[in-house]
């Protein structure tokens, strides 16, 4: 056997990897099809699982726990941020609640996929996928905007929001909270459309924000590690500054004032305002999306 002489790979870079997933058919000799979870860009619903594949309605005693520390001042947040967490933690069953929003959320996400995917023939809509860069995330779901699929002559009769991606019309319904994320955000005039939707929902208290003390999705996972780490302190562990904030990374950007704050300060952006960074990702965002200190 020759020996193979090209040098490739010399950061170690891996292909993205999907996981495992289920064989469905093939239609030539180098294509099978194969069936892919889909994690909706730009919107997080409520968590039905979590930490995990555990019931979030299992945890309503950590979050007791987390509303006391936060009172007593022993999580390791400033002042601002507890007063955000513990008008959202006050009324407890916050697992409960989080739970019951989720499987409200499921059943809007399927309501929708079956009015919208049906043709007034009773016949299916194809299913028009858009990724991003990168297209999966670590658990190996794709990264994508989903929408029902029109013909041409369609369009024309239909307004921008009937002809929306699910995410903007989860959006929309209230039961997913707007989540974009630099550098997978949608197109301006998406952007645009999605931020009004977002403040329509949240004005009306449709879904979720119906509920005054409703934590979104990233937040709700937030606070959960906020209270491991609160946890830890309490016993007396020694945590670098860096593990004391290992509960929160992403920095938040106010769309409409191009303003970026510390993770730690996302509160001080309507929710409805809120695109988030990765930290690799700031120098890139500030640059290209001109971004300023907060006032």
């Amino acid at each position: 056997m020759t020996k193979v002489q090209l040098f490739w790979d010399p950061e170690g870079r891996e292909l993205n990897s999907l996981g495992t997933n289920k064989f469905l058919r093939i239609t030539d000799g180098d294509t099978p099809y194969i069936s892919t979870a889909i994690r909706m860009l730009s919107i997080d619903t409520p968590e039905v699982h979590y930490p995990g594949t555990t019931n979030p309605a299992k945890h309503d005693a950590k979050f007791d726990d987390l509303k006391n520390w936060i009172a007593a001042g022993k999580a390791p947040i400033d002042d601002g941020l507890a007063a955000y967490l513990s008008t959202r933690l006050f009324g407890g069953n916050v697992g409960t609640r989080q739970k019951q929003q989720g499987d409200a959320a499921t059943d809007a996400l399927d309501a929708l996929m079956k009015e919208k995917l049906t043709k007034p023939n009773g016949k299916l809509r194809e299913l028009y996928v858009a990724t991003s860069n990168p297209p999966f995330d670590h658990y190996g779901r794709l990264l994508a905007y989903i929408a029902p699929y029109y013909s041409s002559d369609e369009k024309i009769s239909l307004s921008e929001l009937e002809r929306a991606t699910f995410n903007l019309l989860m959006i929309d319904t209230g039961w997913a909270a707007p989540f974009p994320i630099f550098p997978g955000l949608p197109k301006y005039r998406d952007l645009v459309l999605m931020q009004d939707r977002a403040c329509d929902a949240f004005e009306s208290k449709r879904g979720v924000w119906s509920d005054p003390a409703t934590l979104a999705g990233y937040e709700f996972r937030m606070c959960y590690k906020l209270w491991d780490i609160t946890r830890r302190l309490e016993k007396g562990e020694k945590l670098s500054s860096s593990e004391r904030r290992g509960w929160v990374e992403r920095y938040c950007v106010d769309m409409t004032t191009r303003e970026i704050f510390d993770p730690a300060e996302y509160h001080r952006v309507a929710p409805f305002n809120r695109v988030f960074i990765w930290p690799a990702d700031v120098t890139d965002a500030v640059a290209k999306l001109n971004l300023t200190p907060p006032q």
